[in-house]
């Protein structure tokens, strides 16, 4: 786990700004669940045969009440099962579908590595009560129109159909027939996994499985008349939108909630772990949970993954400085002062003030304090000096034009010198 510090965080929030206005722009409103859920939500919603809910949850037995009883709760790993469960006990789909997203802390205990922690976000879209390809669809374009957004380049969709159950239970039958057959050249994990979740198998790490399970049975071939219309229908979708993708008939995802279309955003410029969205359709999670049936779909991005992204790719985010950086030559001058700037802040100015360490010293010397102001990254000086003020002004330095220009503003016309100070910023 670990701490995001200033000027870092500035990153993080330039990232949520531009996610906030994009799921505006798709009519998709916020939701915040709490971390801590009981731990069978994640037990019937994950599937118990799951990587997270086996080794990875951070899961506890909560101090008995006065009565004796107590909840075995976990923090949790993933959303998707704790936004299903608000939707699901608040009655939210009453009235029709919602589009939904967040942005939220999750946890897993899992091997930390390059832009992945035990403690690591989320952002998450999911779109719940519908069941037509077109959302599936919208919810992939809405992911690609981030990355343009951001500008992130060298980002490849993959898509595949996980069809319905019994379809899937079909294909099961022969994946395990199959791997029955192969069993010496199956690894510690494809061996655990062989009648629990074969399924998984297909996404196997392991380069010394990748022949045996390029050769074993693929779902598509088990897909009924009614699966491949809904898979065809996203694609062509996508297709009319200019999008690009490529079927990975082994992309099952990690859990056991989904069917119909699942996808992955990938890049090759994180090494081996390269996803960076992934997501697809869960029709049957709310049911699964003990919530009305209802269909839906959504994605997660992982976002110490898309901010190391755009490091990799040199992508700049806009640094966060003030517009103007106030001198303060002497402290009688702070009522006054402070009085100024609070009418530029209500007129949308950032103006940082000087503060003196040691107040036995008074404000500092106006060398240590352009300092400062220079060090600050603010575009302007705001000089309150003695002269300044008695004949009612302030005086505005330029700090980046090289030049150093200085002129002077009435204090008496806060809107002009607010409309002088963010132009020039």
């Amino acid at each position: 786990m670990n701490d995001i510090l200033p000027p870092e965080s500035a990153r993080w929030e330039w990232l949520e700004h531009q996610v906030r206005e994009l799921m505006h722009a798709f009519a998709y409103r916020n939701i915040r669940t709490p971390v801590l859920e009981h731990t069978g939500l994640f037990v019937r919603g994950l599937g118990e045969v799951t990587d997270i809910v086996e080794k990875e949850m951070y899961s506890f037995q909560d101090r008995s009440d006065k009565y004796g009883d107590n909840d075995h709760l976990s923090l949790r790993p993933e959303n998707t099962a704790g936004v299903v469960r608000a939707v699901s006990e608040h009655s939210m789909l009453y009235d029709g579908g919602k589009r939904l997203y967040y942005m939220a802390p999750m946890f897993r205990r899992e091997r930390p590595q390059r832009g992945r922690y035990r403690q690591f976000h989320q952002i998450g879209a999911e779109a719940l009560g519908f069941a037509g390809p077109e959302v599936d669809a919208e919810l992939i374009l809405m992911a690609h129109e981030l990355w343009r957004v951001l500008g992130i380049r060298d980002v490849s969709l993959q898509l595949n159909s996980l069809g319905q159950p019994a379809e899937r239970q079909q294909h099961r039958a022969a994946l395990i027939t199959y791997f029955e057959q192969h069993q010496d050249q199956l690894d510690e994990d494809a061996r655990r996994r062989l009648y629990s979740n074969p399924l998984r198998i297909l996404d196997t790490k392991n380069p010394q499985m990748q022949a045996l399970v390029e050769a074993a049975p693929r779902l598509m071939d088990y897909l009924g008349e009614a699966s491949l219309r809904h898979f065809e229908q996203v694609q062509a979708i996508l297709r009319a939108n200019g999008v690009s993708w490529t079927i990975n008939p082994r992309l099952v995802r990690g859990l056991d909630y989904y069917n119909l279309t699942v996808f992955e955003f990938v890049t090759e410029s994180l090494g081996s772990q390269g996803t960076i969205c992934g997501g697809g359709r869960y029709d049957y999670l709310i049911e699964q949970i003990g919530g009305k049936p209802a269909p839906a779909v959504g994605w997660a991005i992982g976002v110490e993954r898309v901010l190391e992204l755009l490091k990799e790719q040199a992508i700049a985010t806009p640094e966060q400085v003030p517009h103007a950086y106030a001198i303060v030559p002497d402290a009688a001058s702070l009522p006054q002062v402070m009085a100024t700037l609070a009418q530029l802040r209500r007129l949308g100015v950032q103006v940082q003030m000087h503060t003196s360490a040691d107040s036995s010293q008074g404000m500092g010397s106006f060398k240590s304090q352009f300092k400062r102001a220079d060090g600050c990254g603010a575009a302007h000086a705001l000089i309150f000096g003695a002269e300044e003020l008695a004949r009612g002004e302030v005086a505005i330095k330029s700090l980046r034009d090289g030049a150093g220009a200085q002129s002077t503003h009435a204090l008496a016309d806060p809107e002009g010198l607010a409309a002088r100070l963010q132009s020039q910023a």
